[in-house]
């Protein structure tokens, strides 16, 4: 079925969620400013159709494809998933990572290979995993830790198991015990750790906490919007007396209030994500 073919077709909410999510994408990538975020966005949750919908993404580019397409609005088929197009084969895009007194960094669209063996000595490194794609659906993480470490980043839906040795040191095995989502990889982190140590962690993608993010204001708004004072609330106090009236007026001061502190909580966080950005982009130029 092509888009051209269901125009008039009502759109799903996982539909809208896709169009939502490319341009989350476009606006991280510098494609969008704010503004024409903004305004797509609210046309994406106000379109109806795929007619509606098949518009505001057309001039954005599919992420890995070229030349540029639209979103596609077809069904994939029921062996396909979120992680389908992440298990890609070959020998990826390298085997080993070594830090003697310095460190080492995989991150962003890397290939991991079926078996991935790093050694850290009075260093450290990081393997972060949440936008690579796997050479297979098992993948072994070999780490060896002598007075430094390592810290393998994951994403959610990744199963986790940690089978390493630490003397006078040790591996996080905080991230073990959650099961993978259909069709997402395994990670095997093994090795040795002394007097060093391995940790693992889960941290959601960029994209993620931005749909969270996205959802937050949404339902803050949608807060503010029921809090707001309605017509005719003048009939409704003398219905409910002033006693009411005025614990409903304490109610809505309390809604506003924790929107307030939301909007700041999600201040803080942007700044803090930003720092992390500027301290890894400075510690990557160090070395």
């Amino acid at each position: 079925m092509t888009d051209d073919a269901v125009p008039d077709l009502r759109a799903s909410d996982a539909d809208r969620e896709r169009v939502a999510e490319a341009l989350r994408d476009a606006l991280a990538e510098g494609r969008l400013d704010m503004t024409e975020f903004e305004e797509r966005l609210e046309a994406t949750y106000r379109a109806r159709t795929y007619g509606e919908l098949a518009p505001i993404t057309r001039d954005l580019p599919v992420p890995g494809v070229t030349p540029p397409a639209p979103v596609s609005f077809a069904k994939d088929g029921a062996g396909s998933g979120e992680w389908a197009g992440r298990i890609v084969g070959g020998e990826g895009s390298s085997t080993w990572a070594v830090a003697v007194m310095s460190g080492f960094q995989r991150k962003g669209r890397w290939t991991v290979p079926r078996r991935f063996t790093c050694f850290a000595f009075w260093g450290g490194g990081e393997l972060d995993l949440r936008e690579a794609d796997f050479a297979d659906r098992e993948v072994v993480i070999n780490c060896v830790a002598i007075m430094g470490g390592v810290n393998v980043i994951v994403p959610p839906g990744v199963e986790v198991v940690v089978r390493g040795i630490g003397v006078m040191g040790g591996f996080d095995q905080r991230a073990e015990g959650e099961p993978g989502r259909p069709g997402a990889p395994r990670v095997v982190v093994t090795g040795f750790a002394f007097w060093g140590g391995v940790g693992v962690e889960r941290k959601p993608t960029r994209a993620e906490r931005r749909r969270l993010k996205e959802e937050r204001r949404r339902e803050r708004l949608e807060r503010e919007r029921r809090g707001s004072l309605p017509e005719g609330r003048d009939e409704e106090i003398g219905e409910i007396g002033e006693y009411g009236a005025h614990r409903r007026m304490l109610e809505d001061r309390h809604r506003m209030l924790d929107a307030h502190r939301e909007r700041r909580q999600e201040q803080r966080e942007e700044r803090r994500e930003q720092r992390e950005e500027r301290r890894e982009r400075r510690r990557f130029d160090d070395r």
